[in-house]
């Protein structure tokens, strides 16, 4: 059996001791690299039996990965070592986004070690067609997901913006269910969190952390391209403004 490639949560671990360590790699015999090493071969992501290989995310396999992430950054004049491209991508999200992809892998850390990232289910459209996830990493989107299919909390924020007297419709291209379904449609709406759960972290969801959107513009908040995270509301109103506006559509 072959090790697994590595993950987007995997790469902002690495990434992340290698940002803190003045993105110098780190030799097999340090510490922080063993440790690393016992966190990854723990983590809900890969079968039982590919973590159970010797060589799997070993304190060799990490110290190499540092090396990747310090050979293929910028600032570095040596040789660089060969790496893929959701490596290089994990690298340009450090540089341009340091504070943000560290708070990142602190949400994961904090999540493992608390047990609430083992206790989630993997969820429906975690991962998307092409198989790939969010830079924030898979398990950070898992939770996002099981909180958005809360029932309770979907039901509680359709109260509150009837509660408002506002119409039940997407916050993003204003799609309304019931106007277009009549019986069918009436209620239903999905919620998204207007805050990516790597920056809110694990605290309780306010229902003004929540926005209504239809299925379509949901999907779009959530799926992913290498290097990118997700998507707000507004940003997604951006898009389509320009997207009307471009004249090649």
């Amino acid at each position: 059996m072959r090790i697994p490639t590595w993950t987007e949560d995997e790469l902002v671990l690495a990434g992340a001791l290698v940002v803190r360590n003045g993105w110098r790699e780190l030799r097999t015999t340090d510490r922080a690299v063993h440790e690393l090493s016992e966190l990854l071969r723990s983590l809900p992501l890969h079968r039982p039996e590919a973590r159970a290989l010797p060589s799997f995310r070993s304190p060799d396999s990490v110290s190499r990965k540092t090396t990747d992430f310090m050979t293929n950054h910028s600032s570095y004049s040596g040789k660089k070592t060969r790496c893929g491209k959701p490596t290089l991508f994990m690298i340009e999200a450090f540089t341009t986004r340091e504070a943000e992809m560290l708070q990142a892998a602190r949400a994961i850390e904090e999540g493992i070690a608390s047990g609430d990232l083992h206790a989630i289910p993997p969820q429906p459209d975690e991962v998307d067609e092409e198989g790939v996830t969010a830079i924030e990493g898979r398990l950070l989107v898992r939770r996002a997901l099981a909180r958005e299919r809360d029932p309770k909390l979907r039901s509680l924020k359709i109260e509150q913006v009837r509660r408002r007297g506002s119409t039940l419709q997407c916050e993003v291209c204003e799609f309304d269910f019931a106007r277009i379904f009549g019986d069918l449609g009436e209620g239903y709406i999905e919620v998204h969190h207007l805050t990516p759960l790597h920056a809110s972290g694990p605290r309780e969801t306010s229902l003004d952390d929540l926005a209504c959107l239809c299925a379509n513009c949901h999907r779009m908040c959530h799926r992913s391209r290498p290097g990118e995270s997700w998507r707000t509301p507004t940003v997604l109103r951006e898009l389509i403004r320009k997207s009307v506006q471009s004249p090649t559509h």
